[in-house]
């Protein structure tokens, strides 16, 4: 049987992913060959890489004016990628510090210009999401994270503002349905909501493009591979086409309208037995929780080595927190069902009755 996965990434994967993704490492499309020694330009994975461009439009709901690509790099390449593109030379950006990643992306995009900071949760280990912020129309662009891994914090609703709006969802990706089309950019590294490490979706809008008056190296300029139909190199073939096994398995179950009640009837599970359960407190302010990723300490140290105990034998794995955190983390991707959630609050229940 298999385990109770709630790592925060590379991320669960629903079961038909997992087998098609296996076939296809054996033979890909019947042609006695592995995905994993075609050519991707052979035309059998290029109608792989278009239907899951497509695709992500699709459930995104994404107007004509955006391209989606599969890059590589992870979303970390985007930390300088956005801003070399979208950040005038002697330009200004600013930046909403939810967490260490967001923090990450702005000190990259430092190296392109200057940075301002529009609001920062840092003063309290980010465990909470900034409000009333001042978008500047003078900047380039605005820059966010919307999930946060480490201390499990989501942004609910997205600033307005008059000025391009670029979006880390590396961590919730495709688990709610939300406007993408207010965003100017979204970028999402496919290892924690949609495939296993290795590409990274970008959704771009064509018009907000080349007029930073940069001279850009080819590799990291959007409009080269928007050209080249996200062939400008050789992709990461199996992660876009088990990314594609994903996206075709979301739409089999309803879109994202569905995926989000999932994942909220999923979230308010753990966090009403978080709330409940005097053992156990979050750490997250409660209107910026995620969905994604509950995180949460046991009070009692003592306790920890039988909680942990507890939780092996009850199959549960990738529950410990952040280093920097401590305690635990519940990441609680697309794939994971409800009846992990379900055995993991039994098991904080069991553990109050012994304790």
């Amino acid at each position: 049987m298999k385990k109770h996965n709630f790592s925060a990434g590379p991320c669960i994967l629903a079961p038909e992913v997992i087998n098609g993704a296996s076939k296809a490492v054996l033979d890909f499309n019947e042609m006695n060959l592995s995905l994993l020694e075609i050519s991707h330009r052979d035309k059998n994975f290029v109608e792989v890489m278009d239907e899951a461009r497509e695709l992500s439009k699709e459930l995104m709901c994404l107007d004509e004016d955006f391209e989606v690509l599969f890059l590589q790099g992870g979303a970390s390449l985007q930390f300088c990628m956005a801003p070399y593109n979208y950040m005038n030379e002697k330009g200004k950006a600013g930046y909403l510090i939810t967490g260490t990643w967001a923090k990450k992306a702005a000190a990259e995009a430092s190296l392109f210009g200057e940075i301002e900071n529009i609001g920062s949760s840092e003063d309290k280990n980010f465990n909470y999401i900034p409000t009333k912020l001042n978008i500047g129309n003078e900047l380039d662009y605005f820059h966010c994270t919307s999930n946060n891994t480490i201390v499990g914090t989501q942004i609910k609703k997205f600033p307005e503002c008059k000025v391009p709006l670029i979006c880390d969802m590396s961590s919730d990706i495709f688990s709610r349905n939300i406007d993408f089309n207010q965003f100017s950019m979204i970028y999402a590294g496919a290892q924690k909501n949609l495939g296993p490490a290795g590409a990274t979706l970008v959704a771009v809008r064509k018009s907000g493009l080349g007029k930073t008056l940069r001279q850009l190296p080819s590799i990291l300029d959007y409009r080269k591979h928007i050209k080249s139909e996200s062939m400008f190199n050789t992709p990461p073939v199996f992660s876009i086409y088990t990314s594609l096994l994903s996206l075709r398995w979301m739409k089999k179950e309803g879109g994202l309208d569905v995926i989000e009640k999932r994942n909220d009837l999923k979230a308010n599970f753990i966090y009403k037995e978080i709330d409940r359960n005097n053992l156990f407190s979050g750490t997250a302010n409660f209107e910026d929780r995620s969905t994604m990723n509950a995180c949460f300490l046991l009070h009692n140290e003592s306790l920890k080595e039988k909680f942990n105990t507890l939780c092996k034998e009850a199959g549960i794995t990738g529950i410990n927190g952040h280093r920097s955190v401590g305690g635990y983390r519940a990441s609680m991707y697309n794939a994971l069902p409800l009846g992990s959630v379900e055995t993991l609050v039994d098991v904080m229940k069991h553990l109050e009755k012994i304790s």
